[in-house]
C-alpha cells in the first residue's frame, strides 16, 4: 500500500513537471523600429569616436568633470533611481520564489476542558507542512520574466538619470561661464562710458559741448551700470543652481569657480555613427522603455494563465501528543495530495484582465515607438544646432572684431573733436551688441555639443553595471 502511494505521488510530480513546461501567452520579441536609414543632418567629424563615457574629462577645463562627479555622488534623483533598483531586485526574488515549494514548521500546545470531558486535556502537535503550486500554464514564470525585465529597466533608468544630471550640470556651468564673460565685457563697456561721461562733462563745463551731450553721456553710463548689475544677478542665480545640483557649500563652489572666471570650456569632439539604429541602442531611456515593453508582454501570459486550471501539491508530516486523565497518547501525522482548482464562472473578470494586459502592452509599445522617434529628433536637432553655431561663430567673431575697430575709430575722432557723441554712442551700442552675439553663439555651440552628448546616450552601454559608488 505504501509503495502504491509513493508510485502515485511520483507520477503526479512527473506529470506536473511535464505540464509546467508549457506557458501560455505571447513569446516576447523585440519589435523592429521603423526609423530613417541614415541621419539627414550634417554629422560632426574628428575627435574620439563614441568615447562618450570619458567625454567630460576631455574638456580643456577640469572643473565640469569635478562638478559632475560631486553632483552624482549624492543626488536625490539618483538615490531615487537606486531605490527603484532595490525594489525591482526584491521583486525578482519574490517572483522567482513562486516557482519553488514552500516549507513551514508549525507547533501547537493547547489545554482545554468542557462539560463533555471528565478531566482537562493537553494537546501538543508539531508538523512540517509543504506546498508547491505547479506552474502548469506559466503564470509564475511570466511573473518572473516581468519582474526581471523591470529590474533591468530600473538599471537603465539609473544610467539615464546619471546622463541627464551630467548634461544638466554641464549646461548650467557653460551658462555661468558665458554669463561671467558677458559681465566682464559689460564692465569694460561701463568703464569706457564713465570715462566718456567724465570727459564730456569737462567739455560742457568749458563751454565746448552742449549740456545735452552731458546728459546723454550720463544716461549712457547709467544704462550700462544697470545692465552690469542685472547680468551679475543672473550669474548669481546660476551659481545657486550649481549649488543645488552639486550639493557643495556655496563658498567652496565660488572658490573653485574663481580660477577661470569668464572663460568658456571647450569640449572635445566625437563622431556620431551613420546609422540611427546604432545610436538608439546607446540610449538608456530606450533600453528602459524596451524592458517595460517586455514586462508588459510577460504580463499578458500571466493574465492568460489565470484562466486555466491550477494544481497545488500539499504535504504534511508530524506528530501529536494527547494527555488526559493521566493517560498519554502519542500519534504520528502525515498527509499528501494534489488540489486542483478549475475556473468555471467569474463574470468575465479573467478575460477582462487579459484585455487590460494587452492594452498595457499596446501602451508600452506606443511609448517605445514614440521614444525612438523622439530620440532621432533630439539627435537631428542637436546636429543642426551644432552645425549652425559652428558656421556662425567665425562670422560672429569677424563682426565683433570689425565693430570694435569702428568703435575705437569713432572714439578717437570724438576725443580730438572731429566726431560727435551721438556717433560714438551709436557705434558703441553696435560693438557691445556684436560682442554679446559672439558670446551667445559660442555658448550655443557648446550647448549643442552637450545636447548631442545627451541625445547619443552619454556613453552608456547595455552591459554597464549599476555602480552606486558613482552616484
Amino acid at each position: 500500500m505504501n509503495r502504491s502511494r509513493a508510485t502515485a505521488a511520483a507520477l503526479v510530480i512527473i506529470l506536473s513537471a511535464f505540464l509546467s513546461a508549457c506557458a501560455v501567452g505571447p513569446e516576447y520579441r523585440r519589435p523592429t523600429l521603423s526609423i530613417a536609414p541614415q541621419w539627414y543632418a550634417t554629422l560632426p567629424h574628428g575627435g574620439d569616436p563614441g568615447n562618450l563615457a570619458q567625454w567630460w574629462a576631455q574638456f580643456d577645463d577640469p572643473l565640469p568633470a569635478e562638478l559632475i562627479a560631486e553632483a552624482q555622488r549624492n543626488n536625490p534623483g539618483l538615490n531615487q533611481a537606486l531605490a527603484r533598483i532595490a525594489q525591482s531586485r526584491a521583486g525578482v526574488i519574490a517572483a522567482r520564489s513562486t516557482l519553488f515549494p514552500t516549507l513551514s514548521a508549525n507547533t501547537l500546545a493547547q489545554r482545554s476542558n468542557s462539560i463533555a470531558l471528565t478531566t482537562p486535556q493537553t494537546l501538543g502537535q508539531a508538523t512540517l507542512d509543504a506546498s508547491w503550486e505547479i506552474d502548469l500554464f506559466g503564470a509564475n514564470r511570466r511573473g518572473r520574466e516581468a519582474a526581471q525585465a523591470r529590474y533591468e529597466g530600473a538599471q537603465a533608468q539609473w544610467h539615464d538619470a546619471r546622463v541627464s544630471l551630467a548634461a544638466e550640470v554641464a549646461q548650467e556651468y557653460v551658462g555661468l561661464r558665458a554669463c561671467e564673460a558677458l559681465v566682464k565685457n559689460l564692465a569694460e563697456d561701463l568703464a569706457s562710458r564713465r570715462e566718456s561721461e567724465r570727459l564730456t562733462h569737462l567739455k560742457v563745463d568749458a563751454g565746448f559741448d552742449a549740456p545735452a551731450d552731458g546728459a546723454l553721456a550720463s544716461a549712457s553710463a547709467a544704462d550700462a551700470a544697470g545692465r552690469v548689475n542685472a547680468q551679475r544677478a543672473e550669474c548669481d542665480i546660476s551659481i545657486k543652481a550649481l549649488v543645488a545640483l552639486t550639493g557643495l557649500p556655496e563658498p567652496d563652489l565660488r572658490n573653485r569657480l574663481a580660477a577661470r572666471t569668464g572663460i568658456l570650456p571647450t569640449p572635445a569632439s566625437f563622431t556620431i555613427v551613420q546609422l540611427p539604429a546604432h545610436t538608439l541602442m546607446q540610449r538608456p531611456d530606450m533600453a528602459a522603455a524596451e524592458r517595460e515593453l517586455a514586462a508588459a508582454s510577460a504580463e499578458i501570459g500571466g493574465a492568460e494563465a489565470a484562466r486555466y486550471p491550477s494544481l497545488t501539491l500539499t504535504g504534511s508530516v508530524g506528530f501529536q501528543t494527547l494527555r488526559t486523565g493521566g493517560i498519554t497518547l502519542d500519534d504520528k501525522l502525515w498527509s499528501f495530495g494534489p488540489a486542483l482548482s478549475l475556473p468555471i464562472f467569474d463574470a468575465g473578470r479573467r478575460a477582462a484582465n487579459v484585455d487590460a494586459a494587452q492594452a498595457r502592452y499596446n501602451e508600452a509599445l506606443a511609448n517605445y515607438t514614440g521614444r525612438a522617434r523622439q530620440a532621432v529628433r533630439e539627435v537631428e536637432q542637436a546636429l543642426v544646432r551644432l552645425n549652425s553655431a559652428s558656421a556662425r561663430e567665425s562670422d560672429a567673431q569677424r563682426a565683433a572684431e570689425g565693430y570694435d575697430k569702428v568703435f575705437k575709430a569713432a572714439e578717437d575722432r570724438w576725443r580730438v573733436g572731429t566726431g560727435s557723441l551721438l556717433e560714438l554712442e551709436d557705434t558703441r551700442r553696435t560693438a557691445v551688441a556684436s560682442c554679446t552675439q559672439l558670446l551667445t553663439v559660442q555658448r550655443e555651440r557648446i550647448a549643442a555639443w552637450i545636447s548631442l552628448y545627451r541625445a547619443a546616450g552619454g556613453g552608456w552601454s547595455p552591459t554597464d553595471p549599476v555602480d552606486p559608488a558613482k552616484s
